[in-house]
Order: structure tokens, then sequence, then C-alpha cells
């Protein structure tokens, strides 16, 4: 067997140099002297995967370092073999080959997502220095899932091909690898769907049968059609595979033999004018089919793919064309493997020049953990893309359904931060828009706006998302430090004692914090709460106040009662010295407003801490606050930042006379009064009344009783109360 291995090897390398097959040739045996004791999950010699990893990566041309690698690529991770050995047997770029390639199963990890998110992160770091890495990594793959069936269990054998399938294959496409992407795909689909994949499989070998003669028909008929013009050119036909056929099944919910172009046809020419006088020809001979042109000799994808994609009717059957030159070819067949040089220091060996990786290691910048990264790279990879422009005629590529802020952050992830507005082909429009291709885009900017934190629900790139998380991360963590650091000084303040940083540092290892602003964070987050902290920092003062609390009916900020008493309710909403002030916070980060009654200035209110979310403010009246009537340490005296001016939604329900005009007059009356409606809901229409939900955009209580007050007047509100 090892002969036979060692003689195939040999054979494929003829076209080294006498050193590079000598190299290759010892890391052969160091391989098989390193996985001697191994066998794979069929029963072969581990050593057989190696070499058919090495001898794929001959048949793409690439250098010797590369197949090398290709042979020491598990040495690492399965065997006692170091990268130290590699380094000193090898070279250092082999080293740092095969430990880019390596999955890094060493790393304790807490799940088989949590590992395939760090290997993947792992991955694009090292690809990202060297392109080279994803390529080996990539035929690894390859050989793994065409022995795939030797694997017993069907949960490993779905979850690599789901890996493979959500991964991988997106990752081949991005570099152009046509063929492996389409080998990588089928292979992951037979396994997750085998009955689809069957059936469709049988169909195309039946129409490969039985229909090669319309196929050469065809090819004949277009081959005619471009000499008559004075073309010479190259015209092929190949069946789509069983992957792209159902994937189109599903997109468009039809059936297989709804599906008119299963046979896409190449037409190859000499140059760039050639494609274009090619589909001049074709588009004159046969009928177009409408929508289905798609220039991407002008526009190439990120990938470098350039092709003209056509559709036409040939004897009522429509096929699909695609035009292109024998480069281009090259390219669409093999990706950045038809641009490889055999030769030493080749420059494609760096991976950054790849826009769309420069756009993974932003993603990598920006996300908080390899689980996000994951994730937003899933987003990044898996849609289909629009092409849009700057103002300047700048070319930005973006996926499909892309917003005004996803272009600004493809642009800039600063420009997204400070996005205000956009103009769309010098239209102002709202930043939800969605792009089209060829739209022309104009971000507005302000240096002290910043990204909102619904703007996450409205992105669609992983780049956008990454970074709006990162800049709320960030605010949210500065905002939690400055609430945290408030409480303290008001717990202190109201126990009689200076607030003093250093009195809190002996006690940071028990809170598992390193730092006060540690401490800070985690109290204002809701991850910690006063008594915590106060009972081992000020333990005696801790004490004498709890011995106070007992004989008192007062609330403090140490000891709230299970419930808010009636007394409370109906006191008088005067500010409390001992409540902290809400001031300089933004809704959504280190507090909220209860979405269940509705805050406003002038209303006593309460906070109720939520671990991880800060605190969440509502009314006395809310009865929400009956799930807080066993954690009281989980209650808050606030009160409201009377310097401050803002606006708040408050609610209002009320029952409407159902008559023509009666909701533009309820508009009018509203906006007379500063306010702004900013949702509305009907919640039953009758035939004279209808009932409806409307939220108000006003600055306090008064200014929202005012607005209740004018509507009562008007004869055609029947009924109007606060909600």
């Amino acid at each position: 067997m090892n002969s036979y291995l060692e003689a195939a090897l040999k054979n494929r390398t003829s076209r080294y140099t006498e050193i590079e097959q000598q190299m290759i040739m010892k890391a052969y045996q160091f391989a098989e002297k390193a996985h001697t004791k191994q066998v794979r999950k069929s029963g072969d010699r581990y050593i057989i995967h190696p070499v058919a990893v090495a001898c794929l990566l001959v048949d793409m041309r690439l250098d010797m370092s590369s197949v090398v690698t290709g042979l020491l690529h598990d040495t690492v991770e399965d065997t006692s073999v170091s990268l130290k050995d590699i380094k000193e047997e090898f070279s250092e770029e082999i080293a740092y080959l095969v430990q880019g390639v390596t999955k890094l199963t060493k790393i304790e990890l807490s799940s088989h997502h949590t590992k395939q998110a760090e290997n993947f992160r792992k991955l694009v770091i090292a690809m990202s220095e060297d392109i080279r890495v994803l390529l080996i990594k990539l035929v690894d793959r390859l050989h793994n899932m065409q022995t795939l069936y030797h694997v017993k269990s069907e949960e490993k054998r779905r979850q690599v091909s789901i890996e493979t399938m959500e991964i991988y294959a997106p990752l081949a496409e991005r570099i152009g690898m046509r063929n492996l992407q389409d080998e990588l795909q089928d292979l992951a689909f037979a396994e997750l769907y085998p009955q689809a994949y069957e059936s469709i499989r049988l169909r195309l070998d039946a129409i490969e049968r039985e229909g090669i003669t319309q196929i050469e028909n065809i090819v004949d008929k277009l081959r005619e059609s471009l000499v008559e013009t004075g073309l010479p050119a190259e015209v092929h036909g190949r069946l789509k595979t069983p992957y792209s056929i159902w994937r189109k099944m599903k997109k468009k919910n039809i059936l297989f033999e709804q599906i008119s172009d299963v046979i896409a046809f190449r037409v190859i020419v000499a140059s760039v004018a050639d494609c274009y006088q090619a589909l001049g020809a074709i588009h004159n001979e046969y009928v177009v089919v409408p929508g289905e042109l798609k220039d991407y000799v002008s526009m190439p994808k990120p990938n470098h793919y350039q092709s003209l994609h056509t559709a036409v009717y040939f004897e009522n059957k429509r096929i699909e064309v695609q035009i292109r030159t024998q480069d281009m070819h090259k390219i669409a067949e093999y990706g950045v493997a038809a641009h490889w040089e055999y030769k030493q220091n080749a420059h494609l060996k760096e991976g950054r020049q790849y826009k769309w990786l420069r756009g993974l290691l932003d993603i990598l910048e920006n996300a908080n953990n390899p689980e996000e990264f994951l994730e937003h790279t899933k987003l990044e990879m898996f849609q289909d893309q629009v092409f849009c422009f700057t103002s300047k005629g700048d070319l930005i590529s973006l996926a499909k359904g892309s917003t005004c802020i996803d272009f600004a952050y493809a642009v800039h992830s600063e420009v997204g931060n400070r996005c205000i507005g956009a103009k769309v082909n010098n239209k102002m429009m709202p930043l939800r828009t969605v792009l089209s291709n060829g739209d022309q885009v104009e971000i507005i900017t302000s240096q002290h706006h910043e990204p909102s934190p619904t703007w996450e629900r409205v992105v669609v790139t992983g780049k956008a998302r990454a970074s709006i998380r990162r800049y709320i991360r960030s605010k949210q963590q500065d905002e939690f430090r400055e609430l945290g650091s408030a409480i303290l000084k008001k717990a202190c303040q109201q126990l009689g004692v200076a607030y003093k940083q250093k009195d809190f540092v002996p006690h940071l290892e028990r809170f598992k914090c390193s730092t006060h602003d540690e401490l800070c964070v985690s109290l204002g987050s809701g991850d910690l709460t006063v008594p915590e902290i106060i009972k081992y920092v000020h333990q005696d003062k801790f004490l004498e106040s709890q011995a106070q609390d007992s004989q008192k009916e007062e609330e403090v900020i140490l000891k709230l009662p299970r419930s808010v008493k009636k007394s409370q309710k109906q006191a008088a909403v005067e500010k409390d010295p001992q409540a902290l002030a809400i001031k300089g916070l933004i809704p959504g980060m280190a507090i909220r407003y209860g979405s269940c009654c509705h805050p406003l200035p002038g209303d006593k209110i309460i906070g109720a801490v939520v671990s991880g979310k800060g605190i969440t403010i509502h009314t006395l009246e809310c009865n929400n606050l009956k799930h807080y009537e066993n954690k009281p340490e989980r209650l808050l005296d606030v009160t409201w930042d009377e310097t401050e001016v803002d606006m708040f939604v408050g609610r209002v329900f009320m029952v409407l006379k159902n008559l023509p005009g009666a909701l533009g007059s309820v508009s009018n009356i509203i906006g007379h009064a500063n306010g702004n409606i900013v949702n509305l809901k009907i919640l039953r229409r009758m035939n004279d009344f209808f009932d409806l939900i409307v939220d108000v955009n006003v600055q306090n209580v008064e200014h929202l009783n005012s607005i209740m007050a004018s509507l009562r007047a008007t004869a055609l509100v029947s009924y109007i109360e606060r909600k």
C-alpha cells in the first residue's frame, strides 16, 4: 500500500523541480511515520487522507509548500508532532500553513457550536494572511465529505454536512472555486436530504441519456448563429447540479418539471468586445426572456467572476446562456487557483487583497465572541448581491435586501455610526430604504449622531450588524458604569458614609471583578444588587440600616417593601431626596421605560433592576410590579431629572365616533397641542364607534393631560383614558 501511494504521489508531482519533489516525498515519509498507528473510519490507513489532499492540490497546480502542507495538515492535530517539529524539519512558512489549517481541537470549548465558531475565526485570521490556507482547508473538507459515508453516527454526518453547506461551500464560492463549491454542496445535500437528492439525480441522468441529441442540436445552432456574424466560438452544454436545481425549486416554489433551464450553455469567445457582439447575435436570433440579462463583465462579482448571463427561447424551450472569454472561463471554473502563478513569493499568497475577506476581518474586529462572528459571517456569505454607487461613482457591492444603513457601513464603519440620512438617486429617503441595482447613494452624516439600537433589526449585512452591536455594547458599558457608580454613591449617602473607591477594592475578587469600574458595570447592568455589595463593604452600617428598617415603614434604597403600598400610590409627586435621578442615560441602553405603563415625567416612578439589562422604569401603579414582591432588592427608588427636557411616549385609549374625517380631526388636535403621534392601532371597529390606542410623544404628564383634555372637548371622542 505504501509503495503504491508513494508511486502515485511521484507520478502526480513530476512537473515540480527535483528539489521540490524531494521535499514533497520527505513530507510524505514524515506524515506516514506520524500517522503509522492511525486508521480512518473506513478501516483504511490514515495516510490515505493526506495523500488524497496533496494529490488534489497538485491537480490545482498549487506550489510545493501547499502540497507539503496537504501532507502534514493533520499531524499537529492528531499526532504527537508539534509545530516546532515541522518548522525544524521543513520551514517556517509550512509551519504557518499547517497551523492555519489545523482545526485546533485541543482548545477547550464548551460546545460543538462554539468549537465550530472558534475554528472558523482562526481560519479567517490565518487565510487573511495567506489565501493558501483556505485552499488547503477546502480540499481537506472535500475529501472528508467524499468519505463521509464511512462515519457511522448519523448525527455526526449531519453536523459535518451542515457545516460544509453553511461555511465551506460559501467560502469556495467567494474565491471562485465553482467546481469545488458544486461538489461540496452536492455531497452535503445528498447527506442532508437523501430522498430529494436521489430523485433529482435520477431525473438528471434520464435527461442526459434521452436529451443528448437535443443538447448537441442546441450547441450546433448557437455555434452557427455566431459563425454567421463572424464570431468563431466554443459552445458547450452542461446539466445543472442537483443542489442548484433543488435550491431553485425551493426559492420559486415549483416542481422539477416546471424548471425550464435544467441545462446551461456556455459560449467562449476571444475578447470582451466579442462577448457583447455574441450577446447581440443571440438576442437577434432568438426571443429573449425578459429580466434575465445580467452583466458580470462590467460589474464582476466579489470573487472576480465575469460573464454575461441571458436566457432565450429555443424552439419554445427556455435555455440559459453564459458568454465569457477563455480567461474568464478559467476564473469561473478554478477561481483563485486560476490566478496562481507557479513562482516563489507569489503575490496571491496574501489574502487581504480580497475585499470580501477584508469584510470578514471587519466583522471579526466588531464581534463580541466567536459565535457572534459566525452568525454575522453567515449573513455576509449567504446572500445574493446588489450593486450600488457612491456619489463619486465608486461601486459598492451589498447583500440583496440591503438598506441605506448597510450601504453606510460598507463605505466605512464611522460613516455608518454617524449617518443621519441618505439621498438615493438625488432624492431624500429613509435610512431603512431597501436599495436596488444601480442606485446612487449619498450618505449624510453628523458628528453628534449615534447609531440606534433599533437599526440592528433593519440591516441585513453581517458587517453592519456587527458594527452596530459593537458600538451599542461599548456605549451600554459606559452607561452601566455611570449608573452603577451613581447607585453606589447614593447608597453610601443614605448610610451616612463617604463614597471611596478604595473601600471596594479588597472585595472585588468576591464579586468576580478586577476593577472598580467592572463592579459598577455589574451593578448598573443588574448582575449585582446594592445589598449584595454594601453588606460586605460597609457591614456595620448595613446591619444598622436593616435594624432601623424593621421599625420603620418608610422606603429606602437598601430595603424596599415586598409590595408597593397603597399609601405610596397616593403620595404626592414631590421629589424624594433619597431617590436616584434619571440623568444623561439613553433609553434602550442602561435604562428602559416600561411598555406596560409608559411612565412620564410627573409620574411617581420606581426602577426594577433586570439582570444584564439595567433598570426598567415603571409607574407605582404598574401591575407588573407584583413580579417583584419576593425580590425587594431588585426595586430601586428613582426620580425624574427636572433639568433635562426630552420627549417620552404616552399611551391613550379612546372610543371615537365612526364618522368621515374623525381620525384627521384627532391628528390635528394632537398636532396643535405640540404632540406627535408615533403609533396608532385600531382595536375594534363597529358601525357607530371604533376603539383605538394612540402613542403620542409628549414632554410630561401635564402635557399629556392637556392633549387628553383637548380631545375630550371634541364631540367626536366619546371616551378617553390613559393606558
